[in-house]
């Protein structure tokens, strides 16, 4: 499968980016210019978002293989890289490591944890949401926004998920304007979303590289019942929390991510 991505800086460290559900790989351009001159990073659309390729089920392990797949032919080919991801893309990128070791030099898991997290919590209203917005009555992405406020009316929120509106190809007949990602599936397919695979598939579990696993302090994405499977997996996993911070750490915490980021990439090497 070929992946969208966007390349940022020219540095001689390797950092690959996978953003969460409904989000695409440019969430994280803030925070790949603020590596600096240190890190070339590589901000990866996941299959059935962005403009990536859309699939049939949602599966991690599949995302993850396909993942690793496009890494190992040309950013991780000469060598293995560190892999960072958010929510969803956390779960692929904890189930990528574990699968293919090789890739993975350093990890970062932010608010998420390898663990069955139910069937889909604000997603399942956020989602629906979307579902509901009538796309053929639609002439301005202003409407769209004031139609969803109600619904969803914190702007930040709104705001990210109407960066997946976009304007239908033209000439085309039908509604002005489409979802990018695979909404539709994405929808119906919470409770797997919410899920992880099971311990027979992660088959090279336990991961010995270095972990750094990110908590918002505002967020229950992670808790105390999850430690023990997080140590694991990944023993050599550091967690942290950042204050203030909600599910979204990355975006309403940047100065205080990026510090902790930049340390643990750095932390050790020359």
């Amino acid at each position: 499968m070929e992946l969208a991505a966007t390349r940022i800086g020219d540095g001689p460290r390797r950092v690959a980016f996978l953003h969460g559900l409904m989000g695409r790989g440019k969430n994280f351009t803030r925070i790949a210019r603020g590596l600096g001159e240190d890190f070339t990073s590589l901000l990866i659309d996941l299959p059935d978002h962005g403009a990536s390729p859309w699939t049939e089920r949602i599966d991690y392990v599949a995302y993850a293989d396909a993942v690793a797949d496009f890494l190992a032919a040309d950013f991780a080919a000469a060598g293995p890289i560190d892999l960072l991801g958010h929510s969803m893309g956390g779960k692929v990128a904890m189930v990528l490591a574990l699968r293919h070791p090789r890739l993975v030099e350093r990890l970062v898991v932010v608010d998420i944890a390898p663990v069955d997290g139910g069937s889909g919590g604000q997603f399942e209203h956020l989602l629906g949401s979307l579902r509901r917005l009538d796309l053929t009555r639609l002439e301005s992405r202003r409407e769209a926004d004031a139609a969803l406020a109600p619904a969803i009316p914190d702007d930040t929120v709104r705001g990210f998920l109407l960066q997946n509106l976009r304007s239908a190809a033209p000439h085309t007949t039908g509604p002005a304007f489409e979802w990018q990602p695979n909404l539709e599936l994405l929808a119906d397919s919470l409770p797997a979303i919410g899920g992880f695979p099971p311990q027979a598939e992660l088959t090279h579990a336990p991961f010995d590289g270095p972990v750094l696993w990110v908590a918002g302090g505002r967020s229950d994405y992670i808790d105390e019942a999850c430690a023990p499977r997080m140590r694991e997996l990944f023993p050599r996993t550091t967690r942290i929390t950042i204050r203030d911070a909600g599910h979204w750490v990355h975006s309403e915490r940047p100065a205080e991510f990026l510090e902790a980021l930049r340390a643990f990439l750095l932390r050790g090497r020359p």
